[in-house]
C-alpha cells in the first residue's frame, strides 16, 4: 500500500483546492502561480516552492527541479486553468497561438510528465466551450469548429492518446459539506484502462439518502466577531439606502412596488430572475457561489442580519480556508482570491476519491446509479456528455 503520494499544483490560486488535496493526503510538492498576490499567500502560509509566472513560460524540467521530483515519482497533476475562449487569432497565429491558451498548456504538461494521475477543475462553461480554431497538426478536429462541447471532447481524445481514461462531471460543492451552492467541474485521470467513478454525494438538501444535511450559512460564520472596518467592502450606491428594509433571505422583489423601481432603477424593466440584487442571504441556507466581489448589483453578497456585505473572514470560512490563512493584498485582491478558489471540501472529495481507488476501495461500478444529481443540470457527466455529443454531432464522426 503506498504511504505518500506527491503532488504537482497548477494555477494554484490561494491553495483552495491544494488545501482539499492535501487534507486528502497528497504532499503538494510545488506550486505555479502567476498572480503576486496569490503566490505571496501561498509563502505566507506554506513552505512549498512557489514558481511565480505564467504557465506558458514555465518548463516541465524546472517544475521538476522545483518539486525535486522525478516524473515516475509524480502522483497526481492538480489544477483549474481558467477557461479561456479559443480565439479566432489562432487562425492566423497558428499552433502558438492554440498552445498558448491554457487549458492546453495544462495538457501539455500532463502529456510531458506522464503523472498517475490528474484531476482537472474548471467553471461549467467547459462543457459547452466551442474550438473556434483548429491549427496544423490537429486536423482531425477541424469538423469540430463551433460545435458546442467541442473544447471538452478535444480534451478527451488528446487524454486518451496519452492513455488515459477520464471521468468528469459538475459537481454541487454543497453535496460535498461545503456551505455554499457552488457548482465547478471536475475531471479525474488515470494513466490506465480504469475509469475513476464519480464520488457519491455525502450531503443533500433534506439529509435524504442516508446523506447529512446541507452545511448552511449560518453554521459557519455564526459565531465571527463583528467585523472592522476595512474588512469588508463598503455597500454600493443604492444599495445602503434600501437594504435597511429587507429581512433574512429577502431580495429586492420583497420591497414595495414604488421602493422597489427607485431601487432597481433601469435594472427593473429588465427580463430574467434578477434574484442576485438587494440580496441579503439567509442563515438557513448554505450560500449562493462567491464572486470576486460581495457588493456587485447583480449578484450582491449581503450579510442575513447586517447591513453590511459579507467580510474577508465570512467568504474564507465559506470557501473552507483555516481561519489563520494570510491572505496578501488589499481588501479586493483579498475578495478576489477567496472568490477565485475552489472550496476546499471540492478538492478533499476529488483528492479522497483518487486515493480510495489508487488503493482499491472503490467500487469501480459505484456510479451507475447516483442517488442524488450531482448538479441541478442535465448531461453534465462523462457518460451523459459523450453519448449527447456523439447524437447531436452523428454527421461528423
Amino acid at each position: 500500500m503506498k504511504k505518500s503520494y506527491n503532488a504537482i499544483s497548477l494555477f494554484s490560486g490561494a491553495m483552495g483546492l491544494d488545501l482539499g488535496i492535501e487534507k486528502a493526503g497528497f504532499d503538494i510538492k510545488v506550486c505555479c502561480e502567476m498572480n503576486k498576490h496569490a503566490a505571496q499567500t501561498i509563502r505566507n502560509n506554506t513552505n512549498i516552492p512557489v514558481i511565480e509566472a505564467d504557465i506558458n513560460n514555465i518548463s516541465t524540467q524546472k517544475i521538476l527541479e522545483e518539486a525535486k521530483l522525478k516524473r515516475e515519482e509524480v502522483d497526481l497533476v492538480v489544477g483549474g486553468p481558467p477557461c479561456q475562449a479559443f480565439s479566432s487569432a489562432g487562425m492566423r497565429r497558428g499552433l502558438s497561438d492554440f498552445r498558448g491558451n491554457v487549458i492546453i498548456q495544462y495538457l501539455r504538461v500532463v502529456s510531458e510528465i506522464q503523472p498517475r494521475y490528474f484531476i482537472l477543475e474548471n467553471v461549467r462553461g467547459l462543457l459547452s466551450a466551442k474550438l473556434n480554431a483548429i491549427p496544423e497538426g490537429y486536423e482531425e478536429y477541424s469538423k469540430f469548429i463551433d460545435t458546442k462541447g467541442s473544447v471538452l471532447y478535444f480534451l478527451s481524445q488528446e487524454f486518451k492518446k496519452l492513455g488515459y481514461t477520464i471521468s468528469f462531471a459538475l459537481f454541487n460543492s454543497a453535496n460535498y459539506g461545503v456551505p455554499q451552492i457552488r457548482e465547478r467541474m471536475i475531471v479525474f485521470g488515470n494513466k490506465g484502462n480504469e475509469r475513476i467513478p464519480l464520488p457519491q454525494p455525502t450531503h443533500s438538501e433534506n439529509g435524504s439518502f442516508s446523506t447529512e444535511k446541507w452545511v448552511t450559512l449560518g453554521d459557519v460564520i455564526s459565531d465571527l466577531e463583528e467585523p472592522k472596518e476595512g474588512e469588508f467592502a463598503p455597500l454600493r450606491g443604492k444599495i445602503a439606502n434600501y437594504i435597511g428594509l429587507l429581512k433574512e433571505g429577502q431580495n429586492w422583489t420583497s420591497l414595495p412596488k414604488d421602493i422597489a423601481k427607485d431601487a432597481m432603477g433601469k435594472a427593473y424593466e429588465l427580463g430574467g430572475g434578477k434574484t442576485g440584487f438587494m440580496r441579503r442571504l439567509s442563515n438557513q441556507k448554505p450560500s449562493p457561489t462567491l464572486v470576486t466581489s460581495p457588493t456587485m448589483p447583480a449578484t450582491l453578497l449581503c450579510h442575513p442580519t447586517k447591513n453590511r456585505a459579507l467580510s474577508i473572514k465570512e467568504y474564507a470560512r465559506i470557501q473552507q480556508f483555516p481561519d489563520n490563512w494570510i491572505f496578501e493584498g488589499k481588501l479586493a485582491d483579498i475578495y478576489k482570491q477567496i472568490g477565485n478558489a475552489v472550496p476546499v471540501g471540492l478538492g478533499y472529495m476529488a483528492g479522497k476519491q483518487i486515493i480510495a481507488f489508487d488503493e482499491g476501495k472503490v467500487d469501480l461500478h459505484s456510479d451507475v446509479r447516483p442517488l442524488i444529481p450531482y448538479s441541478r443540470y442535465k448531461g453534465t457527466t462523462d457518460k451523459e456528455f459523450n453519448q449527447q455529443f456523439q447524437n447531436i454531432n452523428l454527421t461528423l464522426f
